[in-house]
């Protein structure tokens, strides 16, 4: 069973929060409150924080600038992964991807299918890496966030969780650029 291990050190991860909305502000971004508080509760830092809307360019612009940052080991995106017209955040993130992580989208559907049903497919949270930098696109609801922080990211981020994890990787994300 997986487990923290103790005799491992802590390694705080920096993370940057891009809110995807055409209507949310930094006065009620509920979503990226949610995110920053798990964050920071964690022991990481956020190392950046903004809002965008809901547009390709604009997204992928905004995780572009965050991925070239050396400081930025992790961008989480919140909003624009459902199925209308102007959810188009796994369009911008997608097409940046090195690699996808398609596990990760599978298990957020997986975990949420236990409280949403099968509402879960309306979901396309998704997750890659681009420049050695981790990218998770969540879904916009603060419960999604909350879900996807508490029952994935907040393991994965810590390099004591067993029997591997995301943060032991970060040295070799690069390693094809070398």
């Amino acid at each position: 069973m997986p487990k923290i291990d103790k005799n491992r050190p802590f390694i705080p991860v920096n993370i940057a929060v891009v809110t995807v909305s055409d209507t949310r502000s930094a006065a009620d971004d509920r979503s990226g409150d949610a995110l920053a508080e798990r964050i920071a509760g964690a022991g990481h830092k956020v190392a950046a924080r903004t809002i965008v809307k809901d547009d390709i360019a604009a997204i992928r612009a905004q995780v572009q600038s965050y991925i070239a940052d050396p400081q930025i080991d992790v961008v989480l995106t919140t909003g624009g992964t459902g199925v209308t017209g102007r959810d188009v955040t796994p369009e911008a993130v997608e097409a940046l991807y090195e690699k996808a992580i398609p596990g990760f989208g599978e298990l957020f559907r997986y975990l949420s299918y236990a409280k949403v049903g099968t509402s879960t497919i309306q979901s396309r949270a998704t997750g890659g890496v681009a420049n050695g930098t981790y990218i998770f696109a969540l879904p916009g609801s603060p419960s999604a966030c909350r879900d996807a922080w508490d029952d994935i990211l907040v393991w994965q981020l810590d390099n004591r969780h067993r029997p591997c994890n995301l943060v032991e990787l970060m040295p070799r994300l690069r390693e094809h650029m070398a």
